[in-house]
């Protein structure tokens, strides 16, 4: 295909895909198609001659359309939000026509000093404290994240070394060779000064999760080996313990399979939050067993029922971290009361790619000091080595793989065209969409509200029994015409409604109560299931 082709296929999917949005709301949100259906429709083979592109667009709606579960339909309730918007795809067009494997700075530049700076516009729209920021107002040309070395160990360094000359002064000395004076310190400069901290973006908050608890746990085994080094990595190790609540997403159980760490899962009170004494008095006890406390996830709210808690004391040797869909709601300044205690994680994740109008895949993560993340997954080959390192970040060593795509321009694109004000109208309106319902589900003694209704999400059920919760949601997903799916905490199951879709409006939501009453009807003149 060349240029001429590709503007013509272009142009045609352009509109195909302003048609499909256009008209989203009057698909069936669920497909009906089982297992296997594709197969059927596609040859064996892959053709050995070029199809035209106007087959493969014809087959769109005849092979894959019949297949979609339309994520952005107003009448999609289930799971979360996943973001959507037109300038978030002109992003990604671009980013595909770039192609580039942003890996260190010198792969491309402008994908990792645009990471860095969009890190830091989203980070004060947040209002996040300035120890999580790449550049928050100081002066000179980087931020210098340092740690002590010997001169031993210096020497089995192979990255940029300066000499403290004396205080404020700083002159680069290339590699160590053992110079006389001063002290011998590691460095590594990001692109701006004001403070350590720095953001990264990440695949999915689930990869931020395990980044945190590999940085954390490098560090522990550092420090431990300090105090004991007497002690194997086995021994230090098997003596590491992480905490999470009861309520916390199952990808901090994950991060913990996939660490190699033990964690523990903490009960939460009668409104589903883990409180502070309940985390001392764990971690406490673990001392005395002997085992090291290493890692505090906390969600800045429940994934199941999307509460708020406070990440509060964490201890001394902890990681603190927060992470949910639902934190985009802090560019609000009314809901930043909600992050209160923010200043005492380690880092901070949360997913633009579900509430913030970019497309999937867009995860931002904050660390207060990187150098425990990018010390441990440090591997440095002589072929990605570049004469710059040191002056900016080498994003591969902030995350597990190493190659990273320009993700950055889907947040530039939609930052600029959205504005911040245009995003905060984006997600009040959401927020009061959710209360609609809210209140249409109060009206009606049917039904009762499980938890406070905070932002997005409502969680509610039918009074009764679990399987007459059960038979109404497959009723609700049987009929097609909106889309839930439940929960269940401490044996009592729910169903969840969260506004998801760009194009939800109130009259949506109403369609979703008449469907949600008419089909409780149904149920309830059956009676209860079983009986």
């Amino acid at each position: 295909m060349e240029t001429p082709q590709f503007k013509d296929f272009a142009k045609d999917m352009v509109d195909y895909i302003g048609g499909y949005l256009d008209n989203i709301r009057d698909r069936r949100v669920l497909p009906t198609v089982q297992p296997g259906y594709l197969r059927p429709l596609l040859p064996e083979c892959a053709p050995d001659t070029p199809d035209k592109w106007q087959d493969v667009m014809s087959d769109i709606e005849r092979v894959i359309m019949p297949g979609v579960t339309h994520w952005h339909s107003p009448k999609f309730f289930a799971y979360f939000p996943t973001a959507n918007s037109y300038p978030a795809i002109v992003a990604d067009m671009l980013s595909g026509a770039i192609a580039c494997i942003g890996f260190s700075w010198i792969a491309s530049p402008a994908c990792t000093e645009l990471e860095v700076i969009m890190l830091d516009w989203l980070g004060k729209m947040l209002d996040l404290p300035k120890t999580f920021l790449a550049c928050s107002g100081g002066k000179g040309g980087g931020v210098i994240q340092v740690s002590v070395l010997g001169a031993r160990e210096a020497e089995s360094y192979r990255s940029v070394f300066w000499l403290v000359l004396g205080q404020g002064r700083w002159r680069h000395s290339g590699q160590y060779t053992g110079g006389k004076g001063g002290r011998v310190i590691q460095v590594s400069v990001l692109a701006c000064s004001g403070g350590k901290g720095g953001g990264v973006i990440q695949g999915t908050a689930s990869e931020a999760t395990l980044v945190a608890l590999l940085g954390a746990k490098a560090r522990a085994l550092r420090r431990a080996k300090q105090e004991h080094p007497e002690w194997t990595d086995m021994d230090i190790v098997s003596r590491l313990v992480g905490y999470g609540s009861d309520q916390a997403h199952s990808s901090v159980e994950r991060a913990g399979l996939l660490g190699g760490v033990k964690l523990r899962s903490l009960p939460t009170d009668d409104k589903f939050r883990l409180r502070g004494d309940t985390l001392e008095q764990a971690i406490m006890e673990d001392r005395r067993c002997g085992t090291h406390p290493l890692l505090r996830c906390g969600d800045a709210g429940n994934y199941l029922l999307l509460l708020f808690r406070r990440p509060g004391r964490a201890g001394t040797d902890l990681q603190p971290g927060g992470r949910l869909a639902a934190c985009a709601a802090f560019i609000c300044p009314e809901y930043r009361y909600l992050m209160a205690g923010v200043d005492k994680a380690d880092s901070f994740n949360f997913n633009p790619h579900k509430w913030m109008l970019v497309n999937f895949d867009c995860s931002a993560m904050w660390l207060k000091d990187p150098m425990d993340v990018v010390n441990s997954f440090n591997v440095d080959p002589l072929y990605l080595k570049h004469d710059h390192q040191g002056d900016a970040p080498d994003y591969r060593h902030w995350q597990i793989p190493l190659g990273r795509r320009f993700r950055a321009l889907k947040l530039w694109f939609v930052l600029r065209l959205y504005g911040v004000e245009g995003l905060q109208k984006h997600i009040r309106g959401q927020i009061a969409l959710a209360h609609e319902f809210e209140d249409l589900v109060g009206e009606d003694d049917r039904f009762e509200i499980i938890t406070e209704v905070v932002l997005g999400l409502v969680c509610f059920r039918l009074k009764g029994s679990n399987e007459r919760n059960e038979s109404l949601l497959k009723k609700i997903n049987g009929h097609g015409t909106i889309h839930l799916v439940p929960s269940k905490v401490r044996d009592t199951y729910f169903l969840r409604l969260a506004v998801c879709s760009r194009f939800t409006e109130s009259e949506d939501i109403r369609l979703a109560w008449r469907e949600i009453r008419t089909l409780a009807e149904d149920v309830l003149g059956e009676g209860e299931p079983g009986k």
